[in-house]
């Protein structure tokens, strides 16, 4: 039997998605399971779930402030683990905005004022990783 994998890193994660990587291949989830922690203005431009339906890293946007914000929504509330949510301008990742530790619900919300500028953004549940490189480029 081979040696568990060790579960991804918030930095690990990013390095994959600005070297191009793709983090997830599944469909959006829809916005119906964004919890609103953003704030008001902010509409849900992308998503990425994560695999094993551990949860979803929802991307949104403030048209009127041009913040983007992220936040790692977990599928079911309980016991705290190890969560993050990290955004960064796609041309300066040493930049990103980060939130990590033990949650019940989600880890976040994070922010970045983006406007006009690519983002690259990603969240993780226990060993689960989803997220997207040079997005939402508005």
């Amino acid at each position: 039997m081979p040696a568990p994998r060790p579960a991804p890193t918030a930095l690990a994660a990013l390095a994959l998605l600005t070297a191009g990587g793709v983090l997830t291949t599944a469909a959006p989830a829809s916005a119906a399971g964004y919890n609103g922690a953003c704030g008001s203005g902010y509409k849900v431009v992308n998503s990425a779930d994560l695999p094993g339906g551990a949860g979803t890293v929802f991307l949104t946007y403030n048209g009127s402030s041009g913040k983007n914000c992220a936040v790692t929504v977990r599928a079911s509330k309980g016991a705290a683990r190890p969560m993050d949510v990290q955004l960064a301008p796609a041309s300066d990742p040493g930049a990103a905005v980060l939130d990590s530790g033990d949650f019940t619900e989600y880890a976040g919300p994070v922010r970045l004022d983006a406007k006009g500028t690519c983002v690259t953004w990603s969240g993780i549940i226990g060993g689960q990783a989803a997220g997207k490189a040079r997005t939402n480029c508005g």
